[in-house]
């Protein structure tokens, strides 16, 4: 940006947001050190969607075949010239103790006109992701790589420094709170763990084909499953709840499959109800899910295996019951299989599980403690949902500051 009367740069409005270069606000600084065979060296990585640094195992000098690595200081910008274009991005912190990364890992350094705390948030963004797409060079996927001076030629609305700090204050509060939340969850969760041992530590001990009743998929003849032209990215159309959707005890719908509804009265035998227990048949054997009410219709995916207690009082006791290490463990040693285990009905169905019957305090007390991780959990999604909706009405200048404070 030059000024016409003498081809000199126009000086920055304190008011005015600017688009421009990421050149005028960050400045490369790279520091490369000579590999010695006697160090070892703390190393680092970024992790895509601006989620910030991968913490590595320290690398001995005399196992690496890098000659020579970046080293990455705090408080610096630094991305993957690699994974870029997943917006592999992130701003170092500041109490980063000494780390070094390959040379795909260019850094900058910030311009007095950059608060690095702004430049942290914007990492996360979806603009910052899109930016680094289109700036990626190269042929296909993992060979593609986003130069430095390609970087420095991405061009952003940026605002004055006055009001990147109070973005920052804005958005950092919401984060702030979104912490102290997932602190709680965390600390409720090591609660819970210790609850669920004493429940699995009981005496009185049954099995699982004891307090509930089989409902496995049983794949029939030809025609009676689901195939991979059946599914549709409608939204309107039914779940269907595989492995990878069960996710600490519930049934996640983030890249849940679906078929159109045409599609369910074909495979009415596979469908849930509220109160199913949903265990995966193979992979990772930890998974389980309890099925809530406004999943009941939905559809038990081929790859999972579903249970209900006789008693439906003790649904969801019964889910507590099974949640605990115990259980995985158990069903780890005697799936079968080499390569991967698997489970069947047979296994589950001799499942060892405490006694709910007997033990209903314990059980509740699970049950209780869960139940405020799941609210816990929910009200720092709503904020997070709050934190994206306030961030985006920022950096696109819908949302006025005075109005962002007052709604968070």
């Amino acid at each position: 940006m030059n000024d016409p009367t003498n081809g000199g740069p126009v000086p920055e409005s304190p008011e005015k947001w600017v688009r421009a270069p990421l050149s005028r606000f960050l400045t490369p600084n790279m520091e490369v050190v000579d590999v010695d065979p006697d160090q070892t060296y703390p190393t680092v990585g970024v992790l895509n969607r601006g989620r910030g640094l991968l913490y590595r195992d320290p690398v001995a000098g005399t196992s690496t075949a890098y000659k020579k690595l970046n080293r990455i200081d705090p408080g610096v910008l630094v991305y993957s010239r690699l994974k870029a274009f997943e917006g592999a991005i992130t701003v170092t912190p500041d109490d980063l103790p000494e780390s070094f990364a390959s040379q795909e890992f260019p850094t900058f350094a910030f311009a007095s006109n950059a608060d690095p705390d702004y430049f942290r948030i914007l990492t996360t963004t979806h603009s910052m992701w899109d930016a680094l797409q289109g700036a990626s060079r190269g042929m296909g996927g993992r060979r593609e790589r986003v130069k430095p001076a390609d970087f420095l030629n991405i061009v952003m609305d940026i605002p004055p420094l006055p009001l990147q700090e109070r973005i920052v204050e804005i958005v950092g509060s919401v984060d702030d709170q979104i912490a102290a939340l997932d602190a709680e969850a965390a600390s409720l969760r090591s609660l819970l763990a210790g609850v669920r041992r004493e429940l699995e530590s009981v005496e009185a001990k049954t099995t699982l084909a004891g307090l509930a009743e089989t409902r496995g998929i049983q794949i029939g003849p030809f025609g009676s499953q689901l195939h991979a032209h059946e599914y549709t990215e409608d939204l309107s159309g039914v779940p269907v709840v595989m492995p990878q959707d069960l996710v600490d005890g519930q049934i996640l719908t983030t890249k849940i499959k679906r078929v159109p509804p045409e599609v369910v009265a074909r495979l009415s035998q596979h469908q849930l109800a509220e109160g199913d227990i949903v265990f995966p048949r193979r992979g990772d054997l930890s998974k389980r899910a309890f099925v809530v009410a406004e999943q009941g219709g939905w559809l038990c995916g081929t790859g999972c295996i579903r249970f209900r207690a006789k008693d439906s009082s003790l649904s969801r006791l019964l889910a507590e019951a099974l949640s605990g290490r115990a259980t995985t463990e158990w069903l780890v040693s005697h799936a079968v299989g080499t390569t991967m285990l698997n489970l069947n009905t047979a296994i589950l169905s001799n499942l060892p599980v405490a006694d709910i019957k007997g033990c209903h305090e314990i059980a509740e007390a699970c049950l209780g403690v869960a139940e405020v991780i799941r609210r816990t959990q929910l009200q720092a999604n709503r904020l997070r949902e709050v934190r994206t909706g306030v961030l985006l009405g920022l950096l696109d200048r819908t949302i006025d500051l005075e109005s962002a404070e007052l709604e968070v």
